[in-house]
């Protein structure tokens, strides 16, 4: 992070010195912000919390943390819906619109040439090393992401068993994600009213404890007359949103069918949307589920690929999908054969739109609420037991990334030694010397390039 880390050396400025920040100015901020959000969720919410908590002052640390809170409360990512609130509450609903818009198109750009050069390109001998080097390096930085959660999140032994019954569940019974969430949720919130002690331990970033000077937005600041509570501005959001969801699925439904490839996807990845709790990682099973298993728009060695280029480009990690609909698109030209780069183009960007709709509408439509006290936000219990129950999710998805790059022709055929080598060469860069993801793949790239080119 020291390249995005490096301009938050300036003093913070005083009252005297704080300007009101027009649209414009806003702007060019989101629209740097979406090329550097690199990091993952916690990265991207330290660049935010830097540039507009301690250097810019934007945003007091106490403000900023709660709307972060309700952030973790919903399902989607946290840092764009973060980054959306903060600028509806600055700017107004096109403050939003734009904040959280440009949190996410550099990533959807950037995905459509790396899946076009990944679908066209894939099999010349050097793109194929890299390939081949990154896989293994995946299914290391997928069991590390169950282990900094569960570090964080499994705090007694009852978290730990919700965490087994999970994977058992998804493992051994094939249970369906959507409602290991679902059971999670219910034990959270009956556990939190009867045991809270043991539940309400997670879904918030503490308290505010530091003090960075005045802010645009401070503490005692009144709440703008946009932010306030309306039943008629509730129910006007309500009606554009169901608009914004209706008439695209409407129209690709007459277009192509209700069992076209663009039509599902739009289903499908409107479902996935509302199962985004924990994070990317937790939905990735459920991804895989349907785009893989049930659907058959990908296989599962491009499933791996895409996360792989998912964690190499700024955004939100769950900007896989736009990887999956490209490559779902690309393989099903519904334009026609000569046309597969324009499928695969409409289908990752018809994706990204139904994947962070209700992010946009969770803030929106929810920020009034939550403006409406300034107090920590309660009832985490749910969360706490859903996150319990991610991690359990995200070890079988590491298990059964590893079983497809490890074993490529299943446990019948031989274990491929450099790949696990590389495996736990990645493993021992991010649990023993905290490296960092990009520069684990970008070594392990280089290894699985070398490997490559000498086996030829």
């Amino acid at each position: 992070m020291a390249e995005t880390t490096s301009a938050v050396s300036k003093q913070p400025p005083s009252q005297a010195t704080l300007q009101p920040i027009s649209l414009y100015e806003a702007f060019l901020f989101w629209l740097k912000l979406g090329f550097i959000s690199f990091g993952g969720p916690a990265g991207q919410i330290s660049i935010m919390h830097q540039e507009l908590v301690e250097r810019r002052r934007w945003i007091s640390e106490k403000r900023f943390l709660h709307a972060l809170n309700y952030c973790m409360l919903l399902p989607g990512p946290e840092a764009q819906q973060l980054a959306t609130y903060i600028g509806w509450l600055m700017h107004r609903t096109w403050g939003g619109v734009i904040a959280g818009a440009l949190f996410v198109l550099p990533s959807l750009f950037i995905l459509i040439g790396l899946s076009w050069v990944y679908v066209a390109f894939g099999e010349v001998p050097v793109v194929a090393g890299i390939f081949y080097g990154i896989k293994p390096a995946v299914t290391a930085i997928v069991l590390h992401a169950a282990h900094r959660i569960g570090s964080r999140a499994l705090k007694n032994a009852w978290l730990w068993a919700m965490a087994g019954a999970s994977f058992v569940a998804i493992f051994a019974l094939n249970v369906p994600f959507p409602l290991i969430v679902l059971v999670a949720a219910i034990i959270g919130y009956v556990g939190g009213r009867f045991a809270p002690g043991k539940f309400v331990i997670g879904g918030g970033h503490g308290g505010a404890k530091n003090s960075y000077g005045p802010a645009l937005i401070d503490d005692d600041t009144p709440t703008p007359e946009h932010a306030r509570f309306s039943l008629r501005h509730l129910v006007c959001l309500l009606l554009i949103g169901a608009g914004l969801w209706v008439l695209p699925l409407g129209l690709l439904s007459l277009s192509f069918g209700w069992d076209g490839t663009l039509t599902q996807m739009g289903w499908f990845f409107t479902k996935a949307a509302l199962m985004t709790f924990g994070g990317a990682y937790a939905v990735l099973p459920y991804v895989y589920q349907g785009a893989v298993g049930h659907y058959g728009w990908l296989t599962p060695t491009q499933m791996i690929d895409g996360l792989a280029l998912g964690e190499t480009t700024p955004g939100p990690l769950i900007m896989v999908v736009a990887f999956v609909g490209f490559v779902g698109g690309y393989v099903n030209p519904m334009f026609g054969s000569e046309h597969p780069f324009l499928a695969g183009a409409v289908a990752a960007s018809l994706v990204t739109w139904f994947t962070f709709l209700p992010s946009f509408l969770f803030i929106l439509i929810g920020g009034p609420l939550v403006e409406s006290t300034h107090n920590a936000i309660k009832f985490t219990a749910p969360l706490t037991g859903i996150t319990a129950a991610v991690v359990g999710v995200i070890l079988n998805l590491a298990l059964f990334f590893g079983y497809h790059v490890l074993w490529p022709k299943g446990f019948g055929g031989a274990l491929d030694w450099p790949c696990a080598a590389i495996a736990a060469a990645a493993a021992i860069a991010l649990f023993r010397f905290k490296r960092g993801v990009i520069e684990v793949l970008f070594a392990c790239a280089l290894a699985g390039l070398a490997v490559h080119l000498w086996r030829a």
